[in-house]
């Protein structure tokens, strides 16, 4: 794939709509007049991890209900929507930022959803890369510090320098999350391959499209996971 002006991952999509009042707003209220381009990416990596709560519990795989906007006004998601998120809040704040998935193994997932989706194995998993002092980094506000807390997983930190993606292990050793196969990055959020693709592989995750299985994902990992 030929690379493009990193200033065309300014302009909002479908998706990723950065130009939206509510993406524009969540920009706004989560940086400061007179901050650094990085000091920003790094405010509302922040924002997006812990304003937006995980859930798996919580997915509108809708074409309105996977749009940035609507994932912020909703302030639940998974990890694309979060990424997605991440894009275009980045994206208003002048940051040119683009969409990147990956299958991974994530060994710390609940008994339930794990049961529920029959695997451990998360398809298409969703970070961010953002193009900072010349160089693209990749990052990922999956993770609410809360639900890291309940899972004994120190919360991923963002220093606008260096790749954040999953830690390796867990506080206490534990596998934590590995990669098997990064797909790269997209221009847009490639929504018909992620349906196509997670309905064949989830089929027990998703009642209808805009409602998955109900639960609390942060209670179960409290039970899961406690002393």
């Amino acid at each position: 794939m030929e690379e493009k002006n990193p200033d065309f991952y300014l302009e909002p999509t479908f998706f990723i709509d950065s130009d939206h009042f509510a993406v524009k707003a969540f920009a706004a209220e989560n940086t400061e007049e007179g901050m650094s381009l990085k000091e920003k990416a790094k405010a509302l990596f922040y924002a997006v991890r812990d304003q937006i709560y995980y859930s798996p519990y919580d997915i509108d795989f809708t074409r309105n209900g996977m749009k940035a906007s609507s994932i912020i006004e909703r302030k639940k998601g998974y990890c694309v929507a979060k990424a997605v998120a991440l894009c275009a809040v980045l994206r208003a704040a002048n940051i040119p930022a683009r969409l990147g998935l990956a299958d991974v193994k994530n060994h710390l997932t609940t008994k339930r959803l794990k049961e529920i989706m029959g695997t451990d194995t998360f398809y298409y998993h969703g970070y961010t890369e953002l193009y900072l002092n010349g160089k693209w980094i990749k990052a990922t506000p999956t993770f609410n510090r809360e639900l890291c807390e309940k899972f004994r997983v120190k919360p991923l930190d963002f220093d606008g320098e260096n790749d954040s993606l999953f830690h390796e292990f867990d506080e206490t050793g534990r596998k934590h999350m590995s990669y098997i196969k990064d797909f790269g990055y997209f221009d847009e959020l490639p929504f018909d391959e992620i349906l196509r693709r997670s309905l064949d592989v989830y089929k027990n995750l998703f009642t209808k499209l805009d409602k998955t299985v109900s639960g609390d994902f942060a209670k179960e990992a409290e039970e899961d996971f406690k002393s």
